[in-house]
């Protein structure tokens, strides 16, 4: 896998292959592969037995041209501030692809929250939110759970935000727990956008999904919702799913409500008694298969990993997991690939959907949410279809990025430059 591949580059990459179909001048499309501000900051945090640690992190606000920035904070090991920019860049044109009123923006903290007991972690999370005051508010940026954060970090950042300004709040952030001003149907979203677009592009391809045979890399949050969601509503066999412990396989497919079970109960898939053999996440990805869902981190197929790529759809529900060199090997074999910035879009809608929320203090059903969704999704879906066909590109990746920066150039244009 292609661990070293630099994500910001990959998304410059992917905007210039688009650019190819787009009218727009070279010097406004050159504003739109980088981020307006990073914030980079060091946070000392006092840990359990009295001693001081320091930790990196950073926010960046890639293009507020649309509205205020919007994008998760993760906290991971291997956060990099161009990871942190290639991030925030992605949330722009999935905002865009969507539709909602968002720019795009992004955080992250170098952290292996696993090593930090609950305290710690509250002390961490506080510290970067009293950074992030000064630039982050219900009109500026607001920001929501990713990677190893989740509802009760979103909590702590909005009681430590009101605290401090003296005033109440909710919208500031997303994905809060349901008593602190959280939308039903969020902890689903991602999870659920992804089956939405796998279901709209077997549609679109004439493929039936009752029996097709799906595998799974990444069996957090976005990929076991989408892989129970895809049992449930639509009968697919799950054949395969994995996390980092490895990947577990069963050609008759698996419960996947048991397997859920079964990974909170011991912390791992492997060892599951109902798999038939266990494999490396790398031979989950070369699976024979109808439906591959990369919903681990970026760079998970390269160039050469996709040479043996034998899935016939791809729907990723992580962002940016195929780097672009993956992408024309994968182009080439007509395997379809339904990107990123539609199939994850689930997350960052439903966070439009509690701001907005937030915003009246009036809250929603969660079955409203979720026909809300299924409706922005299919819309977006028919968006990028309409561009593929029209303009004859190449793959449906390209079609994403166009209609996306089409509209956040538009918004752009239509604002003029301040002086």
């Amino acid at each position: 896998m292609a661990d070293d591949a630099n994500p910001f580059e990959s998304l410059q990459e992917q905007i210039d292959d688009a650019s190819a179909y787009l009218d727009v001048a070279p010097d406004v499309l050159n504003r739109l592969k980088h981020p307006e501000r990073v914030l980079e900051t060091n946070l000392t945090v006092e840990m359990d037995d009295g001693s001081l640690e320091v930790f990196r992190a950073f926010r960046s606000q890639f293009n507020g041209d649309r509205g205020p920035y919007k994008g998760g904070i993760r906290y991971h090991p291997g956060v990099t501030r161009d990871e942190v920019k290639a991030l925030s860049g992605w949330m722009v044109y999935k905002c865009a692809v969507v539709d909602i009123p968002y720019g795009g923006g992004k955080g992250g903290i170098v952290v292996d929250p696993k090593a930090l007991s609950d305290g710690e972690l509250e002390r961490l999370t506080r510290s970067f939110a009293k950074e992030l005051r000064p630039i982050i508010g219900e009109n500026r940026d607001i920001p929501a759970p990713d990677v190893n954060t989740g509802q009760r970090e979103m909590n702590w950042i909005k009681d430590t935000y009101e605290t401090l300004e003296n005033t109440t709040a909710p919208g500031v952030i997303t994905g809060k727990a349901i008593d602190s001003g959280g939308s039903q149907g969020r902890v689903e979203a991602t999870g659920r956008s992804t089956m939405l677009t796998a279901r709209e592009a077997f549609d679109y391809l004439g493929r039936d999904l009752p029996g097709a045979s799906v595998a799974v890399q990444g069996f957090g949050n976005a990929g076991s919702v989408a892989a129970r969601l895809l049992q449930e509503d639509h009968d697919a066999t799950i054949v395969a799913v994995s996390d980092s412990s490895g990947a577990v396989f069963c050609p008759e497919g698996f419960d996947v409500a048991a397997l859920k079970e079964y990974k909170n109960e011991t912390g791992s898939l492997t060892g599951y008694d109902g798999a038939t053999r266990e494999m490396t996440n790398e031979d989950l990805l070369t699976l024979d298969v109808d439906l591959l869902i990369p919903a681990a981190l970026e760079n998970a197929i390269d160039g050469q990993l996709a040479h043996d790529v034998r899935a016939d759809v791809i729907v990723e529900a992580a962002n940016g997991p195929l780097t672009p060199d993956a992408d024309e090997v994968l182009t080439e074999k007509d395997v379809h690939v339904f990107p990123d910035i539609l199939a994850n879009a689930g997350g960052v809608t439903v966070s439009y959907f509690e701001w907005v929320q937030n915003r009246q203090r009036f809250y929603w059903t969660e079955e409203r949410v979720n026909e809300e969704l299924e409706r922005r999704i299919v819309e977006a879906f028919e968006a990028l279809v309409d561009a593929y066909e029209a303009k004859e590109l190449p793959n449906f990746r390209t079609a994403a990025y166009v209609v996306a920066i089409e509209r956040v150039v538009d918004a752009y244009l239509e604002g003029g430059t301040w002086p």
